[in-house]
């Protein structure tokens, strides 16, 4: 039975993985170096430190502290800059988070730093709707590796032992994701997965080891949740 769920960030709360491309383009060009949709899209899965210096590794170039995180105040100033206007969230997401949110405890599990999550949060009203955050600070490992929604679900039980509950364990918590690293990584952590069709296709999610793929998380509920996963 599913008693938690989590849900990845970019590219499943919120509509913004080819902004984050244009970004991430737009700093990198700054510093003379090349980034096309294929480098972007198959760095899927990485926190924002590890992405950039792998962009300067591809182009053979030397970095310092220094440039990365001038690259990195770059890219987030031109994101905030390309969401200023409108939150591109995917359709029916705040409805659904706000729905489960009554039912079940929630989380994000995402390398994006905290301060991006936070402030989209904010901005769509979802902020109070999740008990825990887990962001690119939190880890050392980007996925596939299952150390996010390992941290997740250890934050999770963390305030469900200071409420007096029982632990959960990995077998009922599900993940929502639209990549398979983070497909795989769920997997890995022994959690349930619901695979979203809004970066990569249906195939690329099942030969991740996806439970279940949907093409809209419009189309489900928290009874939809329970019918299908427990």
């Amino acid at each position: 039975m599913i008693k938690a769920i989590f849900f990845d960030f970019n590219g499943v709360i919120i509509d913004d993985e080819p902004l984050q491309f244009k970004a991430a383009q737009d700093a990198l060009t700054a510093e003379g170096v090349a980034l096309t949709e294929e480098d972007y899209y198959g760095s899927l899965g990485m926190d924002d430190v590890t992405f950039f210096r792998a962009a300067f590794a591809r182009d053979g170039r030397e970095y310092t502290d220094a440039d990365l995180n001038r690259v990195l105040d770059a890219w987030t100033k031109h994101h905030r800059e390309l969401i200023s206007e409108e939150l591109p969230l995917f359709p029916g997401v705040v409805t659904f988070v706000k729905s489960l949110a009554r039912r079940y405890p929630l989380a994000v599990v995402s390398m994006a730093r905290r301060a991006s999550i936070e402030y989209v949060l904010e901005r769509a009203g979802l902020k109070q709707a999740f008990t825990v955050v887990v962001s690119a600070e939190d880890v050392s490992a980007c996925k596939p590796d299952p150390a996010c929604v390992n941290r997740a679900l250890e934050k999770l039980n963390e305030t469900r032992r200071a409420d007096g509950q029982p632990a959960l364990a990995p077998a009922e918590c599900l993940v929502i994701e639209d990549s398979p690293p983070g497909i795989e990584g769920a997997r890995v952590a022994g959690m349930r997965t619901l695979g979203v069709t809004n970066t990569v296709t249906e195939a690329a999610l099942r030969a991740a080891g996806a439970d279940v793929v949907t093409h809209s998380l419009a189309d489900w509920t928290d009874d939809a949740v329970r019918h299908v996963f427990d």
